[in-house]
């Protein structure tokens, strides 16, 4: 029996996408309304800083999404295999992701002089956006 073919199952990856689609929207609400309240207090390098740090989180999470479920395809199709393998792509993609993200932040702080503090500030609208998608399914989970 796959896992698609049983309906709880279903139920759960349902709920599971729509977790991950509200963790990414939230992201880049969080990150732009902390952006809008770094303009509205006259601070127009920290709100650029937070809407950057922002969309680098929520582009760190669509990446993670796809190596992971690149990992989960792999392992599927290797079901009962002896000795299963990880694709070199799946390391290569992981490396790329986090070396990317530094390049630019590194970019963005020397050509732009936006403040360092300012992205990973922004960034942190990620970890807002998941636990506030976390509260939500715990206020609405079926009791």
């Amino acid at each position: 029996m796959s896992l698609t073919s049983d309906p709880t199952n279903l139920a759960t990856v349902d709920a599971g996408l729509r977790t991950e689609r509200r963790i990414a929207w939230l992201t880049l609400v969080f990150g732009s309304a902390a952006s809008s309240a770094a303009t509205f207090a006259g601070n127009r390098l920290w709100a650029v800083g937070l809407l950057i740090g922002a969309v680098l989180a929520w582009l760190n999470f669509r990446w993670l999404r796809r190596g992971l479920d690149a990992l989960v395809a792999a392992s599927a199709a290797q079901a009962g295999a002896e000795k299963p393998r990880v694709p070199l792509g799946a390391y290569f993609g992981a490396l790329f992701r986090y070396g990317l993200i530094a390049l630019s932040v590194y970019a963005i702080f020397k050509i732009l002089k936006v403040p360092l503090a300012s992205m990973v500030v922004g960034m942190c609208a990620l970890a807002a956006a998941a636990i506030a998608a976390s509260v939500y399914e715990l206020w609405h989970s079926e009791r």
